[in-house]
């Protein structure tokens, strides 16, 4: 079955290895009446190869009273359902504490439209540099594990953090980040906000062959790019970046991601991040479409992880079906 919500206390910097890979939760000390409105949806389902590797997490009063972080962890290797935990469970906090040891920007009273943008972009420099530091902290204490081999096994990682109405995207690896936006004519348009970072992309195919890997596709899956040591027909990674995997860090594979910037609009009305097997069989327009379609907001990510296992049932039948996770985030 699948998991939905997962609420009650949590303490978010808290590691345990348990088997509970979804969270919601709340800041209660980061508003006025400590009772806020639930604005989004988190939910998984198993897939048919093994264990659910996929985590989740939606964070209410993240920095600010208003304030969203949210996060995709698709883990993969033999280990992975622990890797995607441990990074959901260290990331969200040790992002926060870079952020508050930082210099606060405000901006001068006079309402000068240069001073804004100047106000903007300073702040996304912050989190960008919050965002790069905190990975590679994250990766390097992964490393550090010493009972747990994360030689061949790893997480993606798609983060949204939300700031009033500064969106703050980190994607590392091949899950997906999209919008949901209200377009003049009334109906609502997919804006992909993310690049999924696979090996077939040329510019990461550039970067792991200089390190000395090797990127081409088995026969019997001819439209998969992984990427395999100089030497030796293994480990075949599916993606380009992405904590741990650390067989393959001296040949290209990163944990530094892809940061930017989005100042939301009235017209922005829904975020919607899932793990790559939802995209695997559904398209931006597809889920824009479910979710749209969707009568009740709590119930949204679990609509579109549903459509997405009906997908993979009539395009691949004979295949192994992939976790699916999405998280669905309401912005208005």
């Amino acid at each position: 079955m699948g998991i939905c919500i997962s609420t009650a206390s949590f303490e978010i910097h808290a590691i345990d290895y348990g088997h509970e890979n979804l969270v919601h939760y709340e800041d209660n000390n980061n508003g006025a009446n400590g009772n806020q409105q639930v604005i989004g949806s988190v939910y998984s389902q198993q897939g048919s190869k093994g264990h659910n590797q996929d985590s989740a997490i939606i964070y209410q009063g993240y920095g600010v009273e208003n304030g969203v972080f949210s996060g995709v962890f698709d883990g993969h290797g033999e280990n992975g359902q622990i890797v995607s935990k441990l990074v959901m469970n260290k990331l969200p906090s040790l992002l926060l504490k870079h952020i508050l040891s930082l210099p606060k920007i405000t901006s001068p009273k006079q309402n000068v439209k240069e001073v804004d943008e100047s106000v903007k972009n300073k702040n996304f420099n912050k989190w960008k540099e919050a965002c790069l530091s905190s990975f590679k902290v994250v990766d390097k204490e992964i490393k550090c594990l010493e009972k747990l081999d994360f030689s061949c096994s790893g997480t993606t990682a798609v983060v949204a953090i939300r700031q009033d109405d500064d969106l703050i995207i980190a994607n590392l690896g091949d899950s997906r980040a999209i919008l949901g936006r209200k377009t003049d004519e009334g109906t609502i348009e997919a804006v992909q906000l993310t690049t999924d970072l696979k090996p077939s992309l040329p510019s990461e195919a550039e970067r792991i062959r200089n390190c000395g890997g090797r990127v081409l596709a088995l026969e019997k899956e001819a439209h998969i790019q992984r990427v395999w040591l100089p030497y030796e027909d293994a480990p075949g990674l599916a993606m380009s970046r992405a904590f741990g995997d650390f067989m393959l860090k001296n040949y290209g594979i990163i944990s530094r991601p892809d940061v930017s910037y989005h100042h939301l609009s009235p017209n922005d009305q829904f975020l919607v991040l899932a793990s790559d097997g939802v995209w695997d069989v559904l398209s931006n327009d597809q889920v824009v479409s479910v979710v749209c379609s969707t009568n009740d907001g709590s119930a949204a990510a679990k609509a579109v992880v549903e459509a997405s296992i009906d997908a993979w049932k009539m395009k691949f039948p004979n295949s192994k079906r992939d976790d699916c996770t999405a998280i669905c985030l309401f912005l208005q």
